[in-house]
């Protein structure tokens, strides 16, 4: 078979190339990692294909999938791509009435759910989404729950597979403009639009994808990020299913510290919230291990960076800095590496910017981060940086086959076949997305260097406008706050106001180690994060790692936040991108109470502090 045009082809082809030589995906149970070889994935697809065809669905049909990651939510996927229907990816955190809305919304006549309590959940919004004729659960409920098990639809499948002889060339006869999915958008400014991907869209992703990454049969995946999204489900799925790769599913994001360990993946993707987490427990190990601990971890930061920032430029290395990394690479690096299973040969990230710091810090360990750009939009990936020339700070060139320019107001643009066919019916934001020449309208700002590298800078809609009319991008700047041990996340406020603020979530074993040592009084948890000592910390460490921006972009104020932002109070996305209108008006009052009075002058509070209190 040529290049595969549609996602069975890819399927297929890979089931063929494979077959029984290893597992192509693997999943915990009863504490044990089983195997589930491409062969007998293709008969498990085939036969909840048959029972999908079976009740009656059919091509062009939407069909649901809500669920964690595990083997029935691929399996379910590519049963219901290889017969032409349409599967709808839900995030299985989303609170019942959004869930609601994208049945309704999509016209879903089935759903895949995982358990019992999924099962519940929507049999109790099934009267929101009229169309709604099926329920089918990856775990066996029992005789007592009608709901139809993926064991027993295989089944049912199975038996009529006499009748079904033309299966496997009728999805081969798919086509490329062929609807594949819908995924909804996380709305982070408005309500979700599904948006319509096809064969052609996630198969042109992949194979461009797999010209700049370097994967194979002996590679194994660890895969953590949610089925739903479109990062995952790209690079995640399609991508290591087609190139050979194990995926081995993580049991949750609280066991993938153990299950790297376990499995020990040659590459993981992932959003930077997971690195970030990866080196906040390297500085902590560091700071509880006493003050000699502590000088040789920054040392051996100080020595990784200037390391780093030859090295992977292609520079040379004068001789004594090449002795410091190795030695910094015993005492500190080896450890990061042993935590990840000691044979990590790359990780991805994308979703959001990466804070340099932490990927130089990766880089000198050896183990590099590969920065990437997209969107659901585009299937995702535009732009990702390569291994041999990574470029830390950027999101790396446009993928193979995908057109990058920069609008005249810094907007990022994008053309290629990974383009969505559009927004499900809604054909006035398609229009005002798409461009008559074809340009996708990011609604990202960036620039490309003389490389071609992309930079983003921040969301277009994100920017904040003082009232003296200076804009700020307050990702980077939250990014650099968020590299401080003390800070746990940061948001930044002040679009339409006379200056900007930021809100800090303090890490608070870190500032109770730190309170620990000057004997202040913890006994409260409330009275703690108010003490005059503990805020004022917390505004010099904002500010020592924000000291070199302009006057203008600098916070005037800092706001300590008791508790981290969260996906269930519907802060986060499920990719743990902060809504930042969310945040402003759960703490309106907070927010409103800084603004009341400007700051003495335009300065920031402490900002003379150096970093050493």
């Amino acid at each position: 078979m040529d290049q595969p045009t549609t996602l069975p082809q890819l399927f297929f082809t890979a089931v063929e190339r494979f077959g029984t030589k290893r597992a192509a995906l693997r999943h915990k149970v009863d504490g044990a990692w089983r195997d589930i070889t491409h062969q007998d994935l293709a008969r498990r697809v085939q036969h909840v294909a048959l029972g999908i065809r079976e009740l009656g669905m059919g091509a062009g049909d939407r069909i649901a999938i809500l669920s964690e990651n595990r083997p029935d939510w691929a399996i379910a996927d590519y049963a219901c791509l290889s017969i032409g229907c349409v599967d709808v990816a839900i995030y299985p955190t989303l609170p019942a009435n959004q869930i609601a809305y994208l049945l309704q919304d999509s016209g879903s006549v089935g759903i895949f759910v995982s358990d019992l309590d999924m099962y519940k959940l929507v049999a109790k919004i099934a009267p929101e989404a009229p169309k709604l004729q099926h329920i089918i659960s990856f775990d066996d409920l029992g005789p007592d729950v009608p709901a139809l098990s993926m064991a027993a639809l295989a089944r049912h499948g199975a038996a009529a597979e006499s009748k079904y002889a033309d299966y496997h060339e009728e999805a081969l006869a798919i086509t490329p403009d062929t609807l594949a999915t819908l995924i909804y958008t996380s709305g982070t400014t408005g309500p979700p639009k599904g948006v319509m991907l096809t064969h052609g869209n996630f198969t042109s992703n992949v194979l461009a994808a797999l010209q700049v990454f370097s994967l194979g049969s002996d590679d194994a995946c660890l895969s953590l990020l949610p089925l739903s999204h479109s990062f995952e489900r790209t690079a995640g799925h399609y991508v290591m299913l087609h190139a050979g790769a194990t995926i081995n599913y993580a049991e949750s994001i609280e066991d993938v510290a153990r299950n790297m360990l376990e499995v020990r993946p040659t590459v993981m993707l992932s959003v930077p919230r997971l690195y970030e987490k990866i080196y906040a427990r390297v500085v902590d190990a560091a700071h509880s291990g006493g003050s000699i601990k502590k000088r040789i971890f920054y040392w051996a930061r100080r020595v990784g960076e200037r390391w780093a920032d030859l090295a992977l430029l292609g520079k040379p290395v004068p001789g004594g800095l090449a002795v410091q990394r190795r030695l910094a690479d015993r005492l500190v690096f080896k450890k990061l590496r042993a935590r990840t299973g000691g044979r990590m040969r790359f990780f991805v990230s994308g979703g959001a910017p990466l804070v340099p710091e932490i990927s130089k810090f990766f880089a000198a360990a050896g183990l590099r981060i590969l920065e990437g750009y997209g969107l659901t939009e585009t299937s995702p990936v535009i732009a990702v940086n390569p291994y041999e020339r990574l470029k830390i700070g950027t999101v790396g060139p446009a993928l193979p086959g995908v057109e990058v320019r920069i609008a005249e107001d810094g907007e990022i643009l994008a053309r290629g076949p990974g383009i969505m066919k559009g927004y499900f019916n809604k054909p006035d934001a398609t229009a005002e997305a798409i461009d008559g020449d074809g340009w996708f309208h990011t609604g990202d700002i960036g620039e490309l260097d003389e490389d071609g590298y992309l930079r983003i800078t921040d969301r277009k809609k994100d920017l904040i406008v003082t009232a003296g009319g200076k804009k700020i991008a307050p990702q980077p700047i939250e990014n650099r706050v968020k590299t401080s041990e003390f800070v746990q996340n940061a948001v930044m406020i002040g679009d339409k106001r006379k200056f900007a603020i930021i809100l800090v979530v303090p890490n608070r074993d870190a500032l109770e180690q730190w309170a620990g040592k000057r004997n202040l009084d913890m006994d409260s948890a409330d009275k703690f994060l108010k003490l005059p000592e503990v805020v004022a910390k917390l505004e010099r460490e904002v500010m020592v790692h924000l000291r070199d921006l302009a006057r203008f972009e600098m916070p005037k104020k800092v706001l300590v936040v008791e508790e981290d932002f969260t996906e269930e109070r519907g802060e986060l996305t499920p990719t743990l991108k902060v809504k930042r209108r969310v945040v402003e008006e759960h703490y309106g009052d907070l927010i409103e109470s800084a603004f009341v009075d400007e700051p003495p002058g335009d300065a920031a509070p402490n900002e003379s502090a150096d970093g050493s209190g």
